[in-house]
């Protein structure tokens, strides 16, 4: 990743997690059990996915290691959890505003040797974009990411597709045309349907 595209990252990073808050805050408690366009999860699950990694995403920028309960953890059952998920969005976006979090490596796990922290740093937005899309149209919500977002998200989504992919972490890209809006290009080189729907 150049220094411009992790710049560009870096800059989405807080508006793509208050997006993500958003969402997460209008998602009603009837829906929880609904399907999302992530096969194996339904919207319990995603939710606490996207809980536990963004937490993650906040120790992984300040090369801290991983603290709190580990991934099987139901956070949806404990009171006001959404607005702690927001919460916890904002203080990730904001620990990835520090020029250090982007040197060097760090990890989501915990792993010693890690990555390099703009591929890391990139992850934590596309969780924020796309686990956030998957959840608004789960819930039949409007996502509403600001065009610079996408921009910023689609670049990353690019550069790390085909490591991604190996990694099980993107499915096989749907094919979207070409002139079709950015966030359906996104969501199709992501490995995902623009046109899902519950």
């Amino acid at each position: 990743m150049s220094e411009e595209e992790a710049m560009e990252i870096r800059s989405q990073m807080t508006p793509a997690a208050e997006a993500a808050a958003r969402i997460v805050l209008e998602i009603p408690e009837e829906k929880m059990d609904a399907p999302t366009p992530c096969p194996d999860w339904d919207v319990r699950a995603l939710l606490n996915h996207l809980i536990f990694w963004t937490s993650r995403g906040e120790s992984a920028a300040r090369k801290a290691p991983p603290a709190g309960p580990a991934e099987d953890h139901d956070f949806t059952a404990e009171p006001g959890w959404a607005e702690r998920f927001a919460e916890q969005a904002r203080r990730t976006a904001e620990a990835w505003q520090d020029p250090a979090a982007w040197e060097g490596n760090t990890s989501l796990t915990g792993n010693k040797e890690g990555m390099p922290a703009g591929f890391i740093g990139g992850i934590v937005l596309g969780e924020c974009v796309l686990h956030g899309w998957d959840l608004a149209v789960a819930a039949g919500r409007e996502p509403a990411f600001p065009e610079p977002v996408l921009r910023a998200a689609w670049e990353q989504v690019v550069s790390t597709a085909e490591i991604s992919r190996q990694y099980g972490a993107l499915g096989p890209e749907v094919a979207v045309p070409e002139d079709a809006p950015l966030l359906d290009r996104l969501l199709g080189m992501s490995g995902r349907d623009p046109y899902w729907k519950p």
